[in-house]
């Protein structure tokens, strides 16, 4: 959909309309201004609905793309569209939770419909000398996922670990068959 011209919109505002008597009766003035209309007519359409532009429910959706921008939410254009509005809906508890295993886990399930489990070590290492190296492996989080709403797409989900993964965990997915409790 583009927001240029739409002539089948019309004005709500004419110009001609607006005139001063001495231009209201010539016919070149209001010609002039109903040219002036239809091109206008997308702008004022589009500002008399700026709310609705705002909200992810009711945006139109090639509008979704720059109202993701907007709220820092990066979205894959072959999710559903009701995920990715879903998604931008609940940017904000989603920034808040990022870096945790249920921040995680909440994005794996709504934006891949997945269920899951994560297993987040707690480990620390501290050493008495000064700019000592860290000790051992990076620590490992390891993330299983199984169908919920559909098949899983490894790709799609090594990404959006990869993604929200915190830089100093490396993360291992592993892609079930059915959830781990079910064996």
């Amino acid at each position: 959909m583009s927001r240029a011209a739409l002539p089948q919109v019309p004005s709500t505002h004419p110009i001609g309309e607006l005139l001063p008597a001495l231009y209201a009766a010539d016919d070149f003035a209001q010609r002039f201004t109903s040219g002036l209309d239809d091109v206008l007519s997308s702008v004022l359409s589009t500002l008399d609905n700026l709310a609705e532009y705002l909200d992810p429910a009711l945006t139109p959706e090639d509008f979704l793309v720059w109202l993701s921008s907007w709220v820092a939410e990066r979205t894959d254009p072959r999710w559903p569209e009701a995920v990715r509005r879903e998604l931008v809906r609940r940017a904000v508890g989603l920034h808040r939770d990022r870096g945790t295993a249920a921040g995680l886990a909440s994005r794996l399930r709504l934006a891949l419909g997945v269920g899951v489990a994560i297993e987040d070590g707690p480990g620390v290492a501290w050493s008495v000398e000064p700019d000592a190296g860290l000790p051992g492996a990076a620590p490992e989080l390891v993330v299983r996922v199984w169908p919920d709403r559909g098949p899983v797409d490894g790709d799609q989900v090594a990404a959006v670990v990869a993604a929200h993964c915190p830089l100093h965990l490396t993360p291992r997915v592993d892609v079930l068959a059915e959830p781990p409790d079910s064996r």
